[in-house]
């Protein structure tokens, strides 16, 4: 079997204090950002980080699925509660496209001559 190629590197301390060296003002401001967002606040941190995951599986971040999900166990989220955050954004993900189809719709209209009247006001 061949050896598979890593697309992404694996995040470790080295690439992480690069990052803080290059551009330490903004490492630091998002490093207290995203402490102040992922604080105990309206929601508990645990319901926080399955949003994360959620989120995360959206902007297909594989850093963010890893570091998100690590973190949403460590405030006692279950593989449960996890894979229902990831089935959420799978949702969500496909509702998108499938709402967003109106655009294609009403472009159809235009195209096919109907360009007179959105789809959008047009009554059944």
């Amino acid at each position: 079997m061949f050896e598979q190629e890593h697309i992404y590197p694996p995040a470790t301390r080295e690439l992480a204090e690069r990052r803080q060296r290059l551009a330490p003002k903004p490492a630091e401001a998002f490093k207290a950002f995203s402490h102040s967002v992922f604080a105990d606040g309206a929601l508990p941190t645990k319901t926080k980080q399955l949003i994360a995951v959620a989120v995360a599986h959206v902007t297909q971040c594989p850093y963010c699925i890893r570091g998100h999900t690590k973190a949403a166990m460590q405030h006692g989220a279950t593989p449960e509660e996890i894979m229902e955050a990831i089935w959420v954004a799978a949702e969500m993900r496909a509702g998108g496209a499938y709402a967003h189809s109106a655009i294609a719709l009403d472009t159809i209209m235009h195209v096919q001559g109907n360009k007179h009247e959105p789809l959008w006001t047009q009554h059944d």
